[in-house]
């Protein structure tokens, strides 16, 4: 039968299923795959929000988006070419994301009469059969059926074979855009090594689906995408959160710190634990406490003995850690506070993204308490900003902020990685000697850069007392007296304002530095705005992109660049928390564009509004 090979520049592929169809894992298999080819990619893996929906259930859907291109690109899609759909109900909740004319891979067995009661379609009206999919290219395959025959050799009972059935439909895919199956029959030996009845079930099954393809007089056409034109560099594909653990393990090696993570399990946040208790080689101890305050609280003890203290939480774990928080910035000793924010108020949406705590980072303590905040705006990006936090940290002994969210932390994109020799060092100096003319100890003297030294318990002669009393002015005792409260307070605060002559100026990510619209982002929006501007500047179109990953202190110079566009407009993802900032700060009237569905704004929809103020 002759085959015809199309070259394609950019695919979009949804794998959508029941939550115990295996669509996190075929999703995350055909993205290493993908990253050994060299294309460009991005991912939106999208959880439901139930630990245990009911199954087959619209609550129960959970997907996988991946985009891949021979071109650079900054968003996993805004509609797909491609779904893959395991049952009646990961078609219902997908299928308004799929292209006119785009392919619908349908398991037939997934729309029997109970899956269609489930996701609450009419008895009578199964999708695949009623014509209602008709401007699509529908392709139905029994999936389970065929799973279960090319594994009826195996000693495996009906339930563990159908567990295989994301790895027929990874196999048929495979072989549909021209892929080698090697990179998951390593991932498969390396996890079921030990037990060989589930590896070879897999790897067979994993065959059967590529052998459908190839033997199916149906499919005539295969698909090519080709390597993308890159940096020359070696590449690793990077989750958010893999990220995070990697900064700061380099923070810690670049610090000559030792790691101490002190964290309670918190969705989207968790990762960050199991990825960091990886690397005790390096001097990293991970503590998985009782709950979100001793999580906190034990990192704070572990800076004051003279380590890299780090907490990892979501919007939630933020309002528990709060008063600790308050505490590591009275003792002003070294923190990195990461929230990888997710949907809310209270426990909101626990696998949905949102730009949900800038405010809470902000003001969300008792008290005046200026902390110090970053955010990273993609997956890789998670690495320099995690890395940037901690320098800021120990070289100004403040608590800081890193925010990421739940979009960045979950979602995968090709990362070239730094050498050890690449990454600046950071200087951290222990008080362990009096300098000419002092004549004793003083913890709370600081330097021209606000910041009081940083000495070790233990050190003979630099004993000193700690608390969340407010402190004297330079002996740190405790003080009750109002003039040495309000120095106090301002003290700490000039400490903060002055990190902004310690990191780089704003620069423009792409644009005229005057015109006539400047969209400012902060976070995990910066893929959207970056394709939307591009698309407009191809077009003529005078407006410009910045992108903010110093949020407090702001760069020093970015009141003056805002002050030379027309109109300024914000997008993110909540109901306006930078825009309030900025107008308050530099007294412009920015405008915003706001969404708050759980999952993230599309370049479409910023090209729209990009356009009404052009």
């Amino acid at each position: 039968m002759a085959r015809t090979q199309e070259l394609l520049q950019d695919v979009v592929i949804k794998f959508a299923g029941d939550s115990g169809d295996g669509m996190q894992l075929t999703g995350s298999q055909f993205t290493t795959n993908t990253a050994l080819l060299g294309a460009d990619l991005s991912t939106f893996p999208d959880f439901p929000a139930e630990i245990r929906a009911p199954q087959g259930t619209v609550a129960g859907v959970s997907g996988f988006q991946l985009r891949f291109s021979s071109n650079n690109i900054f968003t996993p899609g805004d509609e797909c070419d491609v779904l893959v759909a395991m049952n009646a109900a990961a078609l219902k909740v997908n299928l308004p994301s799929l292209k006119k004319g785009g392919k619908i891979i349908a398991n037939i067995e997934g729309f029997d009469s109970k899956n269609l009661r489930l996701a609450k379609y009419a008895e009578d009206q199964n999708p695949l059969e009623n014509n209602s999919l008709e401007g699509y290219n529908l392709i139905k395959i029994d999936v389970t059926k065929l799973t279960r025959e090319a594994l009826k050799d195996f000693p495996l009972s009906i339930k563990e074979r159908d567990r295989a059935k994301n790895m027929f439909v990874l196999g048929f895919l495979y072989w549909m855009y021209n892929r080698s199956m090697d990179s998951t029959i390593n991932f498969l030996t390396e996890k079921f090594g030990k037990k060989p009845d589930i590896l070879n079930s897999n790897i067979a099954a994993l065959k059967a689906g590529y052998n459908y393809g190839d033997t199916t007089e149906t499919f005539t056409t295969t698909y090519k995408v080709e390597k993308a034109k890159m940096e020359e560099g070696n590449y690793r594909s990077i989750m958010g959160n893999e990220a995070v653990a990697l900064g700061l393990v380099a923070a810690s090696v670049k610090s000559n710190l030792p790691l101490f993570l002190g964290s309670y399990p918190i969705t989207p946040a968790t990762d960050i634990l199991h990825e960091l208790s990886k690397y005790k080689n390096f001097n990293v101890r991970t503590f998985q406490a009782e709950d979100e305050i001793a999580g906190i609280c034990s990192a704070i003890g572990a800076s004051y003995g003279g380590a890299l203290g780090v907490t990892t939480t979501s919007g939630p774990g933020m309002a528990l850690k709060t008063e600790a928080m308050g505490l590591a910035l009275m003792l002003e000793i070294p923190l990195v506070i990461v929230n990888v924010q997710r949907g809310g108020p209270s426990t909101g949406l626990p696998t949905k993204t949102e730009q949900s705590d800038l405010l809470q980072a902000y003001y969300g303590r008792n008290g005046e308490s200026p902390m110090p905040i970053v955010a990273a705006s993609t997956p890789a990006d998670c690495f320099d900003a995690v890395f940037e936090a901690a320098r800021i940290s120990v070289q100004h002994m403040t608590p800081v902020i890193l925010l990421t969210d739940g979009y960045i932390a979950n979602g995968a994109e090709p990362w070239k990685y730094p050498t050890e020799e690449q990454l600046p060092d950071i200087h951290v100096e222990f008080k362990t000697a009096l300098a000419e003319g002092e004549e004793s100890f003083m913890p709370y003297a600081r330097d021209e850069k606000g910041v009081r030294p940083w000495a070790v318990p233990g050190t003979k002669g630099f004993e000193h007392r700690i608390g969340g009393l407010e402190k004297e002015n330079l002996t740190g005792n405790i003080s009750y007296v109002p003039a040495n409260h309000e120095l106090m307070v301002k003290l700490r605060q000039e400490k903060v304002d002055k990190i902004a002559d310690y990191i780089p100026e704003q620069k423009f990510d792409s644009g005229a530095e005057t015109g006539k619209v400047l969209v400012v982002g902060w976070g995990s929006t910066y893929g959207a705005i970056k394709s939307a501007v591009h698309e407009l500047q191809n077009q003529g179109k005078a407006v410009s992109h910045i992108q903010i990953r110093h949020l407090r202190p702001f760069p020093k110079n970015l009141g003056e660049l805002l002050k030379n566009f027309e109109t300024i407009l914000v997008p993110e993802i909540n109901n306006g928390q930078l825009i309030k900032i900025l107008r308050d700060q530099y007294l412009i009237d920015a405008k915003g564009y706001h969404k708050i569905k759980g999952v993230p704004i599309t370049k479409t929809e910023l090209v729209d509004e990009i356009n009404k103020y052009l």
